[in-house]
């Protein structure tokens, strides 16, 4: 069989697997691939993602390892499956190829999505004309016709949110305050945000600037889970690209990490319960009072 030219972030995921799954049993790889008829060369290329493995051999593997958890099984034999064909394959070469990678994550973050964002509103929020003033007002060298490319290509990113997940957003507020895309973009932005706030499988809080405590991984970030949470991936935005994480340490310590966030956030709140005598402060007054601000000043 050909070596794979290039390894998406599923592949190398599932190939890694294998691997942890050896490593943790502390098993030879000649041993391992013994076992299920192969030579140490061609379960090395396994691991390394650059060729695949059938599930049959796979839970060869997986039971020899004295790996028993049917729920992981069966979630890494379903990404090993996968021939990785979703929509995003519509926009190859059109967008960056971690843009593809992050699309195909959360299309099988079935179970969680968690995401912390600090200067931009996050973007399976985000309207059309906010993406666009967001990239117009950027350094990026794209073309026009990139620019309208991967408005499409995020805008399409958003029919997630109609999925079986459950999301959760923390904004920080200056997000919110943000004036390069413009008074009226960012009217609708937040009207859009209140909008996606109706949907009952997305949370959304708001980090105040009134917090005081000093908090470490203050960048963004996000993570995505599938019915496994052991194949959990964490994606560390930087300027131009994106890092994925999955090592299960650094899982856990994002995964604790945007549990503070949330715990120091504001309450999610909503337009009934924001609205009655004495309510406390919460993110959805809060955003409707910045949009209520904007709009008085049209």
């Amino acid at each position: 069989m050909a070596l794979r030219a290039h390894i998406s972030e599923r592949q190398r995921r599932y190939g890694a697997e294998i691997r942890r799954l050896r490593l943790d049993a502390d098993v030879p790889v000649q041993v391992a691939a013994a076992h299920v008829g192969m030579r140490g060369p061609q379960l090395n290329h396994i691991e390394a993602a650059r060729t695949g493995l059938d599930e049959e051999r796979m839970r060869s593997l997986a039971a020899f390892y004295d790996c028993t958890d049917e729920e992981f099984l069966h979630t890494l034999a379903a990404l090993g499956a996968s021939d990785g064909k979703g929509w995003w394959n519509r926009h190859k070469r059109k967008v960056p190829t971690f843009a593809l990678d992050l699309a195909e994550l959360e299309h099988w973050a079935t179970s969680a999505y968690l995401n912390f964002e600090t200067f931009f509103i996050p973007g399976l929020l985000q309207t059309e004309e906010y993406i666009r003033r967001t990239f117009h007002n950027s350094e990026t060298s794209l073309t026009s016709a990139q620019i309208e490319d991967s408005i499409a290509f995020r805008l399409e990113r958003q029919h997630v949110l109609d999925g079986p997940a459950t999301f959760r957003f923390v904004i920080h507020e200056a997000a919110l305050l943000m004036s390069f895309a413009g008074k009226d973009a960012m009217r609708q932005q937040l009207a859009h945000l209140l909008e996606v706030w109706e949907k009952p499988n997305v949370t959304i809080q708001v980090f105040p600037f009134s917090v005081r405590a000093t908090l470490p991984y203050t960048g963004p970030f996000l993570i995505t889970e599938p019915p496994s949470r052991a194949l959990s991936t964490v994606v560390v935005d930087h300027p131009g690209a994106s890092e994925f994480t999955d090592s299960p340490a650094s899982v856990a310590t994002y995964r604790e990490r945007f549990e503070d966030l949330s715990r120091l956030a504001l309450p999610s709140g909503d337009a009934a319960t924001s609205a009655l005598p004495h309510s406390g402060r919460d993110s959805w007054g809060l955003v409707q009072h910045i949009k209520h601000g904007l709009e008085l000043e049209r």
